[in-house]
């Protein structure tokens, strides 16, 4: 992993997907405001991935673990994510529920991966500091964006508000979804650790 100006052939063609996807996301979405609030985070990453490469390049599994969240949180604002057709999964689980956003924080989980790889390779912390400072960073992240959503939801109110929270009347929603993100950078993590160690062998 070595910084450079071009970008990886990984991080185009996955721009490019995403690029079709964020169209698709546009057209006629349930709510343009709930929407627009939506998409705002999911462009700020994609940059955010950009700019952090133009310095370092991440491993192509990074870069796809990456925008996994990036396509289901832009199909998630397309419909909210209460009312994506998700019923094939909702019922392999026995579930009246609509899980998307479950499977989506989960996804942000997966960044755990990259944070991991970012600090251990550009020598900032050892191996397992490294995996530790990932994890806890994804749940103060975790934590910080369902303040976030609680603090737009009571701005916007009525059922723009509820669209956005997306709890279904779930009383433990945001707990439950911490759970997953958190879920998801424990295997996320366990993969870095596992890669990481294979390659320290090979060497």
């Amino acid at each position: 992993m070595t910084a450079s100006l071009a970008p990886r052939p990984t991080l185009v063609v996955l721009t490019l997907l995403y690029t079709v996807i964020l169209g698709f996301s546009s057209i006629d979405p349930h709510s343009r405001a709930v929407w627009i609030a939506e998409i705002i985070p999911a462009i700020g990453i994609l940059v955010l991935i950009w700019i952090v490469s133009r310095r370092f390049t991440f491993s192509n599994i990074a870069y796809m673990l990456m925008f996994i969240w990036l396509a289901l949180h832009t199909v998630g604002a397309k419909y909210t994510f209460a009312e994506v057709p998700f019923d094939w999964f909702n019922e392999l689980i026995g579930s009246e529920r609509n899980n998307f956003d479950r499977v989506a924080h989960f996804s942000i989980g997966l960044y755990a991966f990259s944070i991991a790889e970012y600090v251990h390779q550009t020598k900032l912390m050892a191996k397992i500091p490294a995996t530790l400072f990932a994890l806890f960073a994804i749940m103060s992240l975790a934590a910080a964006y369902e303040i976030i959503e609680w603090w737009y939801a009571v701005l916007a109110g009525g059922d723009e508000g509820i669209a956005f929270l997306g709890s279904q009347g779930d009383i433990w929603d945001a707990q439950k979804d911490m759970l997953c993100d958190t879920l998801g950078a424990v295997t996320s993590l366990l993969l870095f650790l596992t890669l990481t160690r294979r390659h320290s062998v090979s060497r």
